[in-house]
């Protein structure tokens, strides 16, 4: 036993690395578990959450583009229409959104739950370790008396429930024999202070007393029995997980002590592998140098070779030159062949004369025609000496390992998309023989300039990217890894990403919903029109004159300013829908209209009817629509689409809206090819949002946020 005591510090010393936050790299302060079991210190988790840029934190755009600003806005209520307009928006009036936060220990996303951060445990536990581990660091460094006058004593015991620590005169003051005081629990000098009941986080108020086998976690009985999180749940009693998890980790403790000699040769063994590695890496390294140096002196050759052709034409092309000036040189007066005919014609002899001048008549002759049809005696350009070398850069830029039979990856382009974030997906031919993948991303600028790739390393065979600028296309590639050994790249994918950032909005089930007529799911992300018996009765209204109006839904959030992107699928079966935005007031002429009372096709501009749109161009009309149906997408009559073939276009698979609030402007999207279909100008001088309208048989799914894959957590329990 006298072992115990004097080994205790070593073996506190000893598990410093267990006792590091992976986020700050310090020992943990108030560790809370994550659900991927990993701790992570409470001020860590806050500001890792802060830098995170993502859509769905929050219902709505991202709030980090500062220049996109937006209020959020309830949608309108058919009974309080006239407060349509109301600032702020209720988080409790719409169905909680999950957060997902990347664990700096496995690097998984995880899913923190709808109430984030305060659905985390304080691992007490682990906060008691630290603590120990603290005061075996500084044991030179005395805790000192809560409550003694100055100056103060050193303590010699703690109060776990008066959260003090005390000398022995203060402790049998404040604690005397016999009151309720002597009996609280005292441990040896600490400044870590616990509650000595935990308390479950979604219901403070309960203390835990049982745990849930399938989550992992204590949880209270209101959890269980309160129709809460864990109401399907198998849970046991947490005496019986305590014995459970104790019997379990004792005999894994025993089991690692037992096997102590073989870690110690395992160790040795690592340490081998370590060297040989380093060894192995520099030998790498090496060989890599040799063959980049005769790539280097290939290329120093062929580039003397070249210049020294270079060289030569010029210097031929420099002595023609220098030939033709000196002639032209030449016909000057005074000078060359002009001043040799004028002293020539000084000679006197006749004979003499004659016999000189006609060759230098010849000569004269030759030097006259020339100068009237003046062409150089070389040409200067260079155009046979510029080097080519395309496609040995392509294949220097694709220069890698030999890839000893690793298949090159292909990125699927049905299954790659961009929306609020980019998801790719690839496959492999041969998908056990990569143990990882490098997926790579960069921006393509306007003048197709080509940055610096974006590297990030995958374990699997699909990646969620983040960050991506607005209105941006981005290439994408990916290669394969088997140990040190590394294919080639795959094809780039080029994606173009949505004019604005994303504005996530749900279907609202109370501002003008007909549940007679409309179906809406649970998520409240997809509406189904029912072209049921109720139709075909108000059918019958067609006998005087009346017929079935559409059937409106909108967005339960508004739009005041900004940017803002969102997407829909129509049904292939639909027979009408209409898509686009409305103003509050707008809404509220419609949704204030009896149903069915009057013909809107009389109503200008009222968006029941395709004739709403085709009646005149309003650029300051305070909606706009776009009819679909029919496996057909249909653009509004207007001076710049007047011809019918011209309108009538193939249903996109995915349709987009793109609102400028402040300049007051709308586009519709085909999501395939981000290619704008239409676009023109809309009042917003009010609130406006996403609307919808729908007749006979029809079907609107809301685009899916694109978010990392929760983890799937095998149960050992």
């Amino acid at each position: 036993m006298e072992g115990d005591g004097s080994d205790a510090p070593v073996t506190i010393k000893n598990i410093e690395r267990e006792l590091i936050c992976p986020a700050c790299k310090e020992l943990f302060t108030h560790p809370l578990i994550l659900p991927c079991q990993h701790n992570i210190c409470h001020k860590c988790v806050k500001e890792l959450l802060l830098t995170l840029d993502d859509s769905f934190n929050d219902v709505g755009s991202d709030n980090s583009n500062q220049s996109s600003p937006r209020l959020w806005v309830t949608s309108p209520s058919l009974d309080k229409i006239d407060r349509i307009n109301r600032p702020g928006w209720k988080r409790n009036s719409l169905p909680p959104k999950t957060t997902t936060f990347p664990c700096p220990g496995c690097e998984h996303d995880v899913d923190l739950g709808e109430r984030g951060i305060n659905g985390l445990f304080r691992n007490f536990t682990l906060e008691t370790i630290v603590e120990r581990y603290r005061q075996a660091a500084r044991a030179a460094t005395a805790i000192m008396c809560d409550l003694c006058k100055p100056p103060p004593q050193e303590s010699t015991k703690s109060c776990m429930d008066c959260s003090a620590s005390y000398c022995n005169e203060c402790f049998k003051i404040y604690h005397p024999w016999g009151t309720i005081k002597a009996q609280h629990e005292y441990v040896g000098p600490t400044t870590n202070f616990r509650p000595k009941i935990l308390m479950c986080p979604e219901h403070e108020t309960e203390r835990v007393n049982m745990y849930c086998e399938l989550c992992r976690r204590p949880v209270c009985h209101l959890c269980k029995l309160g129709g809460g999180n864990h109401s399907n749940h198998r849970v046991t009693t947490m005496s019986s997980a305590y014995k459970t998890l104790k019997e379990k980790l004792s005999k894994d403790i025993n089991y690692l002590i037992g096997k102590e000699s073989q870690v110690k040769s395992q160790i040795s063994e690592l340490n081998l592998l370590m060297k040989e590695t380093e060894c192995n890496g520099e030998r790498a390294k090496e060989d890599a140098i040799t063959h980049f140096e005769k790539l280097f002196e290939i290329l120093e050759e062929r580039k003397s070779s070249v210049l020294k052709a270079i060289d030569a034409s010029k210097k031929l092309r420099l002595d023609k030159f220098q030939t033709q000036m000196e002639e032209y040189q030449g016909l000057l007066e005074n000078n060359g062949l002009v001043g040799y005919a004028q002293e020539v014609l000084k000679e006197t002899d006749q004979s003499c004369f004659v016999q000189t001048a006609k060759q230098l008549h010849l000569r004269i002759q030759k030097a006259t025609e020339s100068l009237k049809s003046f062409r150089p005696a070389a040409q200067t350009s260079f155009e046979d000496y510029v080097i080519n070398t395309s496609k040995q850069t392509e294949l220097l830029g694709e220069l890698s390992f030999f890839s000893s039979g690793i298949d090159v990856p292909e990125i699927n382009e049905e299954q790659s998309k961009v929306y609020n974030n980019a998801l790719i997906n690839w496959h492999h031919p041969e998908k056990d023989t990569a143990d990882s993948y490098v997926l790579e991303y960069r921006k393509i600028n306007r003048d197709q300039e080509m940055l610096s790739w974006n590297e990030i390393e995958v374990c699997g065979t699909s990646k969620v990217i983040s960050e991506l600028e607005s209105n941006c296309n981005y290439a994408f590639r990916v290669r394969a890894y088997k140990g040190s050994i590394c294919s080639p790249c795959s094809r780039e994918l080029i994606l173009h990403t949505p004019p604005a950032p994303v504005f996530n909005f749900l279907f609202d089930e109370k501002c003008g919903y007909n549940n007679e007529h409309l179906l809406l799911n649970l998520k409240r992300d997809r509406v189904e029109s029912r072209a049921g018996f109720n139709l075909l009765l108000a059918a019958e209204r067609i006998q005087v004159g009346y017929y079935t109006s559409l059937d409106y839904i909108i967005g339960d959030v508004g739009i005041t300013k900004g940017k803002h992107f969102w997407a829909f699928r129509v049904e292939p079966y639909s027979y009408l829908v209409k898509a686009g935005v409305a103003s509050s007031d707008k809404l509220q002429e419609w949704l204030r209209s009896p149903r069915d009372a009057v013909s809107p096709r009389y109503e200008q501009d009222s968006g029941h009817d395709s004739g709403s749109e085709d009646a005149c161009f309003d650029s300051s009309q305070r909606f706009t629509l776009v009819t679909i149906g029919m496996k057909k997408f249909f653009i509004p009559k207007s001076p710049t689409f007047n011809e019918a073939e011209n309108r009538v276009l193939p249903m996109p698979t995915s349709i987009g809206v793109f609102l400028d609030y402040d300049k007051g402007k709308v586009g519709f999207y085909d999501m395939d090819h981000m290619k704008c279909l239409y676009e023109r100008q809309v009042d917003c001088s009010s609130t406006m949002y996403p609307a919808f309208a729908l007749m006979g048989s029809g079907g609107i799914q809301l685009e899916e946020p694109i978010t990392a894959k929760y983890l799937e957590y095998e149960e050992d329990m």
